[in-house]
């Protein structure tokens, strides 16, 4: 029970923006004051936490509070797009202090590539002047599916060759630290969690709109991977019953309706974005900025095109709500910023008239707290979850010893 009730008093405090007393702690997490006392000590000779002052309340002496330790611990994350990875290093109250981008490299071996992306990190810690011993470790965000238990991505769409490359045993090789990897999708629905903190629902489902499509989940505070790690794979909902043919064999999905590429292809069949010869190379984000700014600037055939796309993610949205009665959908990842103008004025409505719990409860919709173009962010938070967050997975652990 040791670890588990550490991670307890730690989220604990993690959550309290303010600080807690012990008095308060043993109050909240239900534990003998004698026992809240032993693991505080223990955080703070390891310096994790530090007594941020004293506080009177009421007759007595005042209680002494007790905050994370910014310094205490940071924590590398690593996002991976086919067009993007992005690089961030995070101490233990989530504040960016490193934050570096550069162009994937899909022609390379894969091996060699993530190679490279260890050199990147450690280049950064060495640069940041951060004490190696205070790193716990290294999340990576990666396109799905994965193979969660030996830390490997088996074969993400749009990057071809990258077949179960086993990037934990080649990043922790390269970089010394210990390597957590994890979807893109469950990485932000952690990132929401981590930077939400008490603001956050405890149900929820994010909707990650990137090269592709998933969702990430959280039930009851606590996120949601799977028997395998590769919960939120949505691709294949059908969005459109009327909707072009797809891959599996019927028509309208996701993958083949909302994904950025498709609306980029139908701006340019309807002259909105310009064609591109076959030696040019296109942008997906430059273009989907461009989609939304025609749209903005109230170009009809733009406003249809993203309309349309609201409607049918709306219905998407709906499947997950309904069968999992949450009480929010989050909507983030690296192409949520082109679309959030108009999607967060329509998909609401279009969500409440299709929730069965309307009379029950409403289902919130929002887009994501964690900043665009700070996917890193979420894959930095998986190694803070590890570190912090209770789980029902470590309970049982700890029982077994």
């Amino acid at each position: 029970m040791g670890d588990y009730n550490q991670a307890v008093i730690l989220d604990s405090i993690r959550r309290a923006e303010e600080g807690l007393s012990r008095v308060e702690l043993a109050a909240s997490a239900g534990l003998a004051a004698q026992t809240v006392s032993n693991i505080c000590r223990r955080l703070l000779d390891s310096g994790l936490i530090v007594e941020a002052g004293k506080e009177a309340s009421g007759p007595g002496k005042p209680r002494t509070i007790l905050r994370l330790n910014p310094r205490g611990m940071y924590a590398v994350g690593i996002h991976i797009d086919p067009a993007l990875t992005s690089y961030a290093l995070l101490d233990a109250v989530g504040t960016v202090l490193v934050s570096v981008d550069e162009a994937t490299d899909l022609a390379g071996a894969p091996a060699e590539v993530v190679a490279a992306m260890g050199a990147t990190v450690r280049k950064i810690i060495d640069e940041s002047g951060v004490d190696e011993q205070r790193i716990a470790g290294v999340g990576v965000a990666t396109p799905g599916p994965v193979d969660a238990a030996s830390g490997t991505v088996v074969d993400p769409p749009h990057m071809p060759g990258w077949t179960r490359v086993p990037l934990r045993d080649i990043l922790h090789e390269a970089t010394g630290l210990p390597v957590v990897v994890d979807k893109d999708v469950t990485a932000s629905a952690v990132a929401e969690v981590w930077a939400g903190s008490a603001n956050s629902a405890r149900n929820f489902v994010f909707v990650y709109i990137g090269t592709g499509i998933g969702a990430g989940l959280v039930l009851n505070d606590e996120v949601v991977r799977g028997s395998s790690g590769n919960v939120g794979e949505i691709g294949h909902i059908i969005a459109d019953p009327d909707g072009p043919d797809c891959d599996c064999g019927r028509r309208g999905c996701i993958k083949v309706t909302c994904m950025p590429e498709t609306l980029v292809a139908q701006a340019r069949a309807a002259g909105i974005l310009p064609a591109v010869g076959p030696l040019e190379e296109s942008s997906l984000p430059n273009d989907m900025a461009a989609l939304a700014q025609a749209a903005a600037e109230g170009n009809a055939s733009a406003v249809e095109i993203l309309a349309q796309s609201a409607i049918r993610l709306a219905g998407a949205a709906s499947v997950l709500t309904n069968l999992l009665d949450v009480e929010r959908v989050v909507f983030g990842g690296p192409f949520w910023p082109a679309l959030a103008a108009t999607h967060l004025k329509a998909i609401p409505p279009l969500l409440e008239h299709l929730s069965v719990t309307t009379s029950v409860h409403s289902v919130d919709v929002m887009g994501t707290i964690v900043c665009s173009g700070e996917e890193a962010f979420g894959a930095a938070c998986l190694v803070m979850e590890k570190t912090f967050s209770p789980s029902a997975t470590r309970l049982l652990l700890d029982s077994k010893n």
